[in-house]
């Protein structure tokens, strides 16, 4: 499996190639991630010297805590990266949302941090819930057809 991915945002302004350092990603449950991604963050940790971006200039960016920064593209809103800004054992990596990747596949789930900050209602392995592919997706609302 490469460890080189590609990705970039729902609108393709920003682009990127990204060298992992390995495939294990956690996700956060923390209010401000839920509030910048819409859901809990599943990222995963990358050098920031391991990122090659193209249509940098659409990045916007915003310090926002005391130690980090959020990113995200000004044409679409996608969120690109979480990076902490002070000095520390995390710095000097971006944390990229997993779901900009072109492909994801291998890529392991190891951890959960703020778990006690989980909504009740994410739960990635429950079985009692429905379930649909693209195509029944696509029957079910033919719209999507042209995505």
């Amino acid at each position: 499996m490469s460890l080189e991915r590609e990705g970039g945002c729902l609108c393709g302004a920003v682009r990127f190639t990204a060298r992992l350092t390995g495939t294990n990603f956690g996700v956060c449950h923390c209010p401000m991630c839920r509030k910048w991604t819409g859901s809990a963050l599943l990222g995963i940790t990358v050098p920031e010297g391991n990122v090659a971006w193209t249509g940098a200039e659409h990045i916007a960016r915003r310090q926002s805590s005391a130690w980090g920064e959020r990113a995200w593209c000004a044409e679409c809103g996608s969120a690109i990266w979480f990076r902490v800004t002070v000095d520390g054992p995390y710095a000097g990596n971006v944390e990229l949302p997993v779901g900009l990747f072109d492909d994801a596949n291998g890529l392991t789930m190891t951890n959960e941090i703020y778990i006690d900050h989980k909504p009740d209602s994410f739960a990635f392995a429950a079985t009692d819930r429905q379930v649909l592919t693209r195509a029944q997706c696509v029957e079910k609302f033919p719209l999507l057809a042209s995505e």
